[in-house]
């Protein structure tokens, strides 16, 4: 019998950018964000046409038109319910989510807790430049306190929102971030969300020239950065700094940063990464790690398995189905009331 031979179709990131001309300030964080996740669309080898790109209002909320795939640019907030349909409705989709910290987790906060909570299959990634970019920069949800704006003129007095949190929240089964300028490790992040059976949040921390320029310089500038950052991998060490030389402990229930080979200290005594465990304890403890003191956790801080809810759905569809005696539109219409005339 004669075998067909099955190649695999190999895709480059060339094959994920669509002819449209990239309308973002030069310098803006979001080109970065693009480029990787171009990348990461052709590493994943699933063809543009299974690949759906959804977003809201924003600046982030373009990406849609510069990818060669199926897009869907909608309203403001409603990013995450139009994205909840399309898994649904085609549960073999890729489904991308994209989204800012104003659009996400302002209008659009309740979709997005309550798609956390679903554990619907799409991977989000909330671009978080601390700013409303778009409307000409007033403060966000995630803005800092005591921040100047168009719309604070004397600092804003509100505590800002933390992603992590509200995803945690929210019973979320994944979680990670990343940083514009750290291509490297963005890719590896992003495909670790797309390979994630479930609500993958990604918060992209970019920066905005133009209204909040230097948000995260503290961790961006390039001699610094691996003293500011530890990026966590699951099974291995928490392991930080320019010389590999610091880690993380458990001191009580806090966390602590020490310095290899002092006060005895080994890498045998750090704390090793479960992205796993279902308990959100140390993973929460992680995500909200702040500096000077601590450094800013970077990469998958939680994986968790759990169903999704677009499979829940099918499943459910497909029980009822074989459960029933109604089979065609013939079917149906002979269950209604009739009448002869």
């Amino acid at each position: 019998m004669e075998t067909t031979e099955v190649k695999s179709v190999l895709y480059t990131a060339k094959d994920f950018k669509s002819d449209q001309y990239v309308r973002w300030c030069p310098g803006c964080g979001d080109y970065a964000v693009l480029n990787s996740l171009q990348k990461v669309m052709a590493d994943l080898g699933i063809a543009p046409h299974n690949t759906a790109v959804v977003s809201g209002i924003g600046c982030s909320s373009r990406l849609p038109y510069y990818t060669s795939s199926y897009g869907f640019h909608t309203i403001h907030g409603r990013g995450a319910a139009v994205a909840t349909g399309v898994k649904v409705a085609n549960p073999e989709l890729t489904v991308w989510q994209i989204t800012g910290d104003g659009d996400c987790l302002a209008i659009g906060g309740n979709h997005f807790i309550h798609s956390v909570r679903r554990n619907v299959d799409i991977n989000v990634l909330l671009f978080n430049n601390q700013i409303y970019g778009l409307t000409k920069g007033q403060y966000s949800p995630t803005t800092k306190k005591g921040f100047v704006t168009k719309s604070s003129p004397f600092g804003t007095v509100e505590r800002p929102f933390r992603p992590a949190e509200l995803t945690f929240g929210a019973r979320g089964t994944f979680f990670a971030r990343l940083l514009d300028v750290d291509l490297k490790n963005a890719q590896s992040t992003m495909l670790a969300a797309a390979k994630h059976k479930g609500t993958s949040l990604v918060e992209c921390l970019v920066n905005c020239v133009i209204f909040n320029d230097g948000a995260h310089d503290w961790l961006a500038q390039r001699d610094t950065r691996a003293d500011r950052l530890i990026f966590l991998e699951d099974g291995k060490p928490m392991i930080f700094g320019k010389d590999r030389d610091k880690g993380l402990v458990l001191n009580g229930f806090n966390l602590k940063v020490v310095t290899i080979g002092e006060n005895g200290v080994t890498e045998k005594d750090l704390l090793v990464h479960d992205a796993t465990c279902e308990d959100t304890t140390l993973h929460f403890k992680l995500a909200m790690m702040e500096g000077p003191d601590m450094p800013i956790a970077m990469g998958v801080i939680r994986a968790v398995e759990d169903e999704t809810y677009d499979r829940a759905v099918e499943a459910q569809i497909a029980e009822v189905q074989a459960k029933s005696k109604i089979k065609t539109f013939d079917d149906l219409i002979s269950t209604c009331e009739q009448w002869e005339m």
